[in-house]
């Protein structure tokens, strides 16, 4: 795993209640604080800090003596000032220009987040793009109780995700039926996982089946269960999940590719409550919620015959549509903030994301909407671990940088990395690492990349990678990468 590189603040007045320290732990940096005259005996290896910054109005010593101490300590170490006015900072004009070199960014007066997260990143183009070190140590482990779902939360300010929340107060404590409506990506199990977890049955059990993924002769014995001999394979009765699901919620996800004969055996049960198991006589009663849920317009399936029409009015007592991601955009950046939280504690890398990309990001379409920005942020979190992504940095499909300016790359990284690439190789720890799981990550992300820049075209996303067609079909096969909805 890759671990946050610390960035030295030089403070002679520093106190256990440092401000300076606090906002920037907030933003996720690991801050490490010293006075000037020690700083350089506390500090062990110079290539694995990200930055040292020095506040000016807390230091005793002189400034230009301080950036000399530092430019001799190690002439490769981006440096941020941090000064109550400008005339604080008036004497780094005058100073040689090879130390003045290392200073990156000058801030002045009180700094936004936004400010720390640019000046920050500049820090990490001068360390080749790096913004963390690898670290040997095992991995943290998500606390995941298998046993019990656990709705995740449900992200967003705007009004249509405040209208969601809503309609699930309303309903929870009934025992309607809700037909959940959105499109692909928009996360309909999570408002049923939370409809769920507000209802009286929350104790019990939640059963998701996804009915368009299941063949159809199949479907029957997931959804009601098989007895002994049933059918070739059936060496033993087992339970569906209507019945496991007994007491609780049971979740028909994308009910619009039900086949027709399901549906009307699926009508019987949301009538009378009872069953029987494939090759069984015995009628089994079921107290269960109904959920379901689907991308399809089934007002259109209906009158194509697709659906049965008392079908749809049994489960379209209370319906609730999802908003698609492209009409919430202020909610990205929660969004992406929730993501990220998700990926420390399932024990990966989090990634965080500078105002120009989250402009950027917030007039992309969507068409994958809110599973496809989680795999977005996940992409960027392996590229880019523990790091700050700018515009230079999202996939060419991603870049709306009209009106946007580019961050320019500071002359320190070019002194640093004369004539070397933007992104160089990543320093290998003492312990070392596994390079094969590492490059397994990597070769996924950049063919997803190509893939997207390729509008999912193969030969086109194989020619820029610059291997044979069927070799990068051989590849998606392997890494089980599919085409987005």
């Amino acid at each position: 795993m890759w671990e946050s590189m610390p960035v030295v603040i030089i403070d002679d007045k520093t106190t256990s209640n440092n401000t300076l320290q606090l906002q920037l732990e907030f933003l996720g940096e690991k801050p490490e604080v010293y006075t000037s005259g020690s700083w350089h005996h506390d500090v062990n290896e110079a290539s694995e800090l990200l930055a040292v910054i020095v506040d000016t109005s807390n230091v005793a010593t002189e400034l230009e003596a301080i950036l000399k101490s530092i430019h001799k300590f190690d002439h490769t170490i981006p440096v941020i000032l941090l000064a109550e006015n400008e005339k604080m900072l008036n004497s780094v004009e005058k100073m040689d220009p090879n130390i003045s070199l290392q200073i990156v960014s000058q801030l002045i007066g009180k700094v936004s987040q936004q400010q720390w997260l640019n000046s920050l990143h500049l820090c990490q183009l001068c360390r080749s793009g790096n913004h963390a070190t690898f670290n040997t140590g095992l991995s943290a482990e998500a606390d995941v109780d298998q046993n019990k779902v656990t709705a995740k939360p449900l992200v967003g300010k705007s009004s249509s995700m405040q209208s969601v929340r809503q309609l699930i107060e309303q309903v929870a404590q009934s025992t309607a039926n809700v037909l959940i409506l959105g499109q692909s990506g928009t996360g309909k199990e999570i408002i049923a996982q939370n409809l769920h977890a507000s209802s009286n049955r929350a104790t019990q059990a939640f059963v998701p089946i996804n009915c368009g993924a299941i063949p159809a002769d199949l479907l029957e014995s997931e959804l009601f269960g098989h007895e002994k001999g049933a059918f070739t394979g059936a060496i033993t009765a087992r339970q569906g999940r209507f019945e496991l699901a007994k007491g609780g919620t049971i979740f028909l996800d994308e009910i619009g590719d039900m086949p027709m004969p399901m549906q009307v055996k699926l009508l019987r049960v949301i009538q009378e409550r009872v069953f029987e198991r494939v090759g069984g006589s015995r009628t089994i009663k079921v107290d269960v919620r109904i959920i379901a849920a689907t991308h399809r317009d089934l007002d259109k399936a209906v009158e194509d015959g697709l659906f049965r029409e008392d079908l749809y009015y049994r489960l379209n007592v209370f319906p609730i549509e999802v908003p698609a991601l492209n009409e919430r955009a202020e909610d990205i950046s929660l969004l992406i903030n929730n993501f990220s939280e998700r990926l420390q504690k399932a024990g990966m890398n989090r990634v965080r994301f500078s105002a120009n990309a989250l402009v950027s990001l917030t007039r992309h379409d969507w068409p994958g909407n809110v599973r496809e920005l989680a795999n977005l942020i996940e992409r960027m979190s392996i590229l880019y671990p523990e790091g700050i992504v700018d515009l230079a940095e999202l996939p060419k499909k991603y870049k709306y940088d009209e009106g946007l300016m580019s961050t320019a790359q500071p002359k320190l990284a070019e002194a640093s990395n004369p004539g070397s690439s933007k992104k160089s190789l990543r320093p290998i720890p003492e312990e070392g690492f596994n390079l094969k799981d590492y490059l397994v990550e990597v070769e996924k992300m950049y063919i997803l990349q190509a893939l997207d820049d390729c509008n999912w075209v193969v030969a086109r996303a194989a020619t820029k990678l610059e291997m044979r067609r069927t070799t990068l079909v051989e590849k998606m096969r392997k890494y089980e990468i599919h085409k987005q909805e």
